[in-house]
């Protein structure tokens, strides 16, 4: 079977413009996203990042939700070091109580950016060793198995869970039975062993009886292999500022990004994250991800692409559509 196609969007901010715009813009993407054919539309959380708006990924999911009919809607993810398993049980029972049958709930271990956000947050890396028991936990309120606690609206309610891990978050998927959402942050060498080692340590569960990979990946798709390539410089220019400086900048035109003198150690971090990512024209890309579908045997490809012009961006989700073969969602379907 061919791969689903899904996007995570992070609510990044651009020059001049604002976080309440961006979240806004977010809410209106997963429209058109929609409108396209995607599976499912997904928000991160990330906290005290002045570039990335998206800090409370269910609230936003539940305008998101309120603002589409049919694609899914989830988050990419929720951070459980950060919060009680009882207070995240509770706010995935009540959305999808409000939209049944089309709420995800994406689990992720990662700890705040920076030390300050960390001890904001009141987390540490004790907090995310325990990310296993945390899951455990979380869903055993949808069941029912935490005995002298009921949390309503969620027990009995089936919410699907995904696990996002780099490398050693792929055993917890593997050893919950949960799906696995994963991307090359270490090379894909790591990541290419880290599903192998998912799908041979996977134990079936009632809700997963079958592995199940969810590859995240940057995708650009333009009318030239130039023009797909310059979608992606924004980005790239941002996680590179970000690994150096610890602060994410707002996206910025390409020709400002191409123009900077960067030091030696971000044009390194620069190129990196260009090579990451898949670009072209539609038969480039089409030739890409399969390629890339027969290297990882992916399920699903969770798109993540960014950039600074929204109309550029909006135009190779489209462009993408096509290469998938999506099915836009009939008005009113």
């Amino acid at each position: 079977m061919p791969p689903r196609f899904s996007v995570l969007d992070r609510s990044r901010t651009r020059q001049g413009q604002g976080h309440p715009e961006a979240l806004r813009d977010t809410v209106a993407f997963a429209r058109e996203i929609e409108s396209l054919g995607y599976h499912r539309f997904w928000l991160s959380e990330h906290h005290g990042v002045p570039g990335v708006a998206g800090s409370a990924p269910t609230v936003l999911a539940a305008a998101v939700a309120s603002a589409t009919s049919s694609i899914r809607v989830g988050t990419g993810g929720v951070m459980l070091p950060n919060h009680r398993p009882l207070v995240v049980a509770e706010q995935f029972g009540v959305l999808e109580s409000l939209f049944p049958g089309r709420i995800d709930m994406g689990l992720g271990r990662s700890l705040g950016f920076t030390a300050p956000v960390r001890r904001a947050l009141g987390a540490d890396r004790a907090d995310a060793e325990r990310f296993r028991e945390q899951v455990a936990e979380l869903l055993g309120y949808f069941t029912g198995d935490r005995p002298g606690v009921r949390v309503s609206p969620s027990e009995g309610l089936r919410v699907p869970a995904f696990v996002l891990a780099t490398g050693a978050g792929a055993d917890h998927a593997a050893e919950l039975g949960l799906p696995l959402v994963i991307a090359a942050v270490r090379g894909e060498d790591a990541m290419l062993r880290a599903i192998e080692r998912y799908r041979d340590r996977f134990r079936p569960s009632a809700s997963t009886p079958a592995p199940y990979v969810v590859l995240s990946r940057t995708v650009a798709v333009a009318e030239t292999t130039e023009r797909a390539y310059e979608l992606l410089v924004p980005e790239a220019w941002a996680m590179a500022f970000s690994r150096t400086r610890g602060v994410f900048p707002a996206l910025a035109p390409v020709g400002e990004v191409l123009s900077l003198e960067m030091t030696d150690r971000e044009r390194r971090l620069f190129q990196e994250a260009m090579r990451a990512d898949v670009h072209g024209t539609e038969d480039e890309v089409r030739a890409a991800l399969t390629r890339l579908g027969e290297r990882t045997g992916a399920d699903e490809i969770l798109v993540t692409t960014s950039t600074y012009d929204r109309g550029r961006m909006l135009d190779s989700y489209r462009r993408l559509a096509s290469v998938a073969g999506l099915l836009p969602t009939p008005v009113g379907g």
